[in-house]
């Protein structure tokens, strides 16, 4: 434990009782500053009681940019437990602090979720707070701030990651772009799975919020530049998910859901709404060109995952039905497997992927067969 003298504490603890009767007190930035970098991992622990429940209580309503209160709040909050930091931001504060239009506010709230991925068992504490995860995701598809949009979905794959309790799609190590499974992990219980995926509010947000039929400008909307935002987050995050719970996201308990916004009698489950109907191709260039870069790096993942009979089967008619409807990502598919430096994983997986073999002839794809080389001497581009 450092037990030397912070300079300016007992200035700030007076400001602080200051700011509790009087809001709309100018925030002291030097005083704060001057406190915060002297902060370390061996002064932290003792402040804690002392400053972060003050904090707290500011926060709740402090009507200006709160940055400067939540960079200390965040610091402090390091070595917190979630319970702890529970029995000092309510439920409740969590979701105005989500809510608020200050991304500072954001990213506070996002660094207590994320201490739910720690472990399983605050995982399952998390799971049961259905408000606070429904502002969370409508937090993580629906802000405009880059840096709390990719915050939270790191977020959100950590503590899925951590709750995981069928990782029968990822029993090797997977690791790449930043992206990491163990198989060493013991498995979590479930309940946050379950929470997104088997409650029908939660489930039907995501589509909501993603989705083209919702657009607009109303309560509950996105206009166009957030929606492809929205649209964006949910398709990086697949990647992860499927290694994780391949069954999850390939299945629906809303069928309902999954009809109202776009997926046909037999077709079904998050992955197929992201990968096949979500994206408005030919209006968002943009979003296009991501769902194909997203759509490639999905399969790489699980191309390096232990995968069933059943789930190569499910993914060769994914290929198969995306790259029909879709020339721009079934030349980027043909292209990879064609380059010799591509691992034979990725090429090997999917029958419907063309085979180096046929290198110098031009593809085309008949949705019954699969792909078959065309009469043509032209190169695949």
């Amino acid at each position: 434990m450092d037990d030397t003298p912070i300079t300016g504490l007992e200035e700030l603890e007076t400001h602080l009782q200051l700011l509790v009767s009087e809001p709309d007190t100018p925030l002291n930035a030097k005083l704060f500053d001057e406190v915060e970098l002297q902060l370390n991992d061996g002064n932290i622990s003792p402040l804690i009681p002392r400053l972060l429940p003050t904090l707290t209580q500011i926060l709740l309503a402090y009507p200006n940019d709160p940055s400067i209160l939540t960079s200390l709040a965040i610091k402090l909050l390091r070595p917190v437990t979630f319970a702890q930091a529970l029995t000092m931001a309510s439920e409740e504060a969590l979701i105005r602090a989500l809510q608020s239009p200050a991304p500072s506010a954001n990213l506070l709230a996002i660094t207590v979720l994320q201490k739910a991925a720690r472990s399983p068992s605050d995982t399952a504490i998390l799971s049961v707070m259905k408000g606070l995860v429904e502002a969370f995701f409508r937090t993580w598809l629906s802000t405009p701030h880059v840096e709390v949009g990719e915050t939270a979905t790191q977020t959100l794959g950590d503590l899925l990651e951590v709750d995981c309790d069928n990782r029968s799609s990822a029993s090797i190590d997977t690791k790449m772009r930043g992206m990491q499974l163990s198989s060493g992990m013991p498995p979590g219980q479930g309940l946050l799975w379950r929470r997104i995926f088997q409650d029908r509010e939660v489930y039907e947000s995501i589509f909501s919020l993603c989705s083209f039929q919702t657009l607009g400008t109303g309560h509950g909307h996105l206009d166009e530049r957030q929606k492809s935002l929205a649209q964006g987050r949910l398709l990086r995050i697949i990647p992860r998910l499927a290694a994780l719970d391949f069954h999850a996201i390939t299945h629906t308990h809303f069928p309902d859901v999954d009809q109202r916004f776009g997926l046909q009698y037999g077709e079904q489950g998050l992955l197929y709404f992201a990968m096949v109907d979500m994206v408005s191709k030919q209006d968002d260039v943009l979003m296009h060109t991501t769902l194909v870069y997203m759509f490639i790096e999905f399969l790489e993942v699980m191309s390096i995952t232990e995968l069933t009979q059943p789930t190569v089967e499910y993914l060769a008619g994914l290929v198969r039905k995306v790259a029909a409807a879709d020339e721009a990502l079934y030349k980027s598919l043909g292209s990879i497997a064609l380059n010799p430096e591509t691992p034979p994983e990725f090429v090997d997986l999917y029958p419907v992927i063309p085979s180096r073999e046929v290198y110098g002839f031009k593809m085309q794809v008949d949705p019954s067969v699969g792909l078959q080389p065309a009469n043509s001497l032209d190169k695949l581009a």
